[in-house]
């Protein structure tokens, strides 16, 4: 199993309107959370918050692999990221198959199966992992 190609990926969710962010910004970092030093940077201002949370989700044509990915980058641009690196995460009997693309976007499998990266550079098209 390789990376899937952004070009093929489609959103498929709504990005959040201002007045969600908004809204969402004051339940987040509000002045309690604040007090228990939950996330600082991303709470020191409404433009530093809608950077990290202006995301909607988007899938691989064969709807294995998702992620949330940025709506302050068009979607044209979004698709046009190649993939530069794939590696595995477990944690307890879930297995995150993730590839990371240029741009800050990660797309990830999740399983249950034991996944084992064969090929982790992605740059020269050939990364790929095989699970059980």
């Amino acid at each position: 199993m390789g990376c899937p190609d952004l070009s093929a990926a489609t959103q498929v969710a709504a990005c959040p309107t201002d007045e969600e962010l908004r809204y969402t910004y004051l339940g987040f970092c509000s002045d309690n959370a604040r007090l228990y030093g939950r996330d600082v940077m991303t709470c020191a201002t409404f433009e530093n918050y809608r950077e990290v949370k202006n995301t909607a989700r988007w899938e691989s044509a064969d709807g294995r692999f998702d992620g949330y990915l940025s709506c302050n980058m068009a979607p044209d641009a979004i698709r046009a990221s190649p993939a530069k690196r794939m590696h595995v995460e477990r944690k307890g009997s879930l297995t995150r198959l993730m590839c990371d693309y240029d741009n800050d976007h990660r797309l990830v499998h999740r399983t249950k199966a034991a996944c084992k990266i064969e090929v982790e550079d992605c740059t020269s098209g050939e990364c790929r992992a095989a699970c059980e």
